[in-house]
């Protein structure tokens, strides 16, 4: 089994969150989990951000400046039935879960929440996202687990970085098709990300050897 990459897709999610110092708090346990995560403040902000970049996952407070969430959910919802959207909230009525999910919410998570919680919601609606996959990926000799993170050739495990991990499950995931460079970056790493560093030809690199010595030929082509 080859995977192709085109010179020149980790899940990328949009937080909208105008409590900066709960932002961050979730943003950071996002990121040690192995997303991209970008962050935005308002509803303006969250709109603009949505339009220029793809996104595999949203998280979006209701309670949020400038538009409030139940009408960013409401605009993207006008084109865009694909992308799952989960929904934060204070609001722990009955009546307003149902209004969220009306407008098109996957989920609803009541603050104040557990990250694990959280975290348990994220991975569940980002497998409904690729629905024909099962828990584990196996090309050939080469198994991913996606609920456990772990990497396995044969019986042997494969010790990768967060980023390697990254970049493998999205190449896994997108097997049998060329994936860019664009694409990689744009699902692994933030907006805020360089594309002209060095950073992905490096953990590609790293990723590439690290397969090899366990498999003993290149599982990754770089065309």
């Amino acid at each position: 089994m080859m995977f192709i990459i085109e010179r020149g897709e980790m899940m990328k999610l949009l937080l909208i969150e105008d409590e900066e110092i709960l932002s961050n708090i979730i943003a950071k346990g996002l990121r040690k989990l192995g997303y991209a995560v970008d962050t935005v403040y308002n509803g303006e902000e969250a709109l603009i951000k949505y339009s220029i970049n793809e996104y595999d996952l949203i998280i979006l407070d209701l309670n949020i400046p400038k538009i409030s969430g139940l009408d960013v959910l409401s605009e993207i919802r006008k084109s865009d039935q694909i992308t799952k959207i989960l929904v934060l909230s204070a609001r722990s009525k009955v009546n307003d879960r149902v209004i969220g999910l009306n407008l098109g919410a996957n989920d609803y998570l009541v603050k104040p929440f557990d990250f694990i919680e959280l975290e348990a919601r994220v991975h569940n609606l980002l497998r409904r996202s690729f629905t024909q996959l099962p828990s584990k990926i196996v090309c050939g000799k080469l198994i991913l687990d996606m609920v456990s993170k772990k990497i396995f050739y044969g019986d042997s495990p494969l010790n990768l970085t967060k980023k390697e991990y990254c970049i493998l499950e999205y190449l896994m995931i997108s097997k049998n098709h060329v994936v860019s460079a664009e694409k990689l970056i744009e699902h692994v790493w933030d907006s805020d990300f360089d594309p002209f560093s060095n950073v992905l030809r490096y953990h590609m690199h790293t990723l590439k050897r690290k397969l090899k010595e366990s498999a003993g030929l290149n599982l990754i082509n770089t065309i």
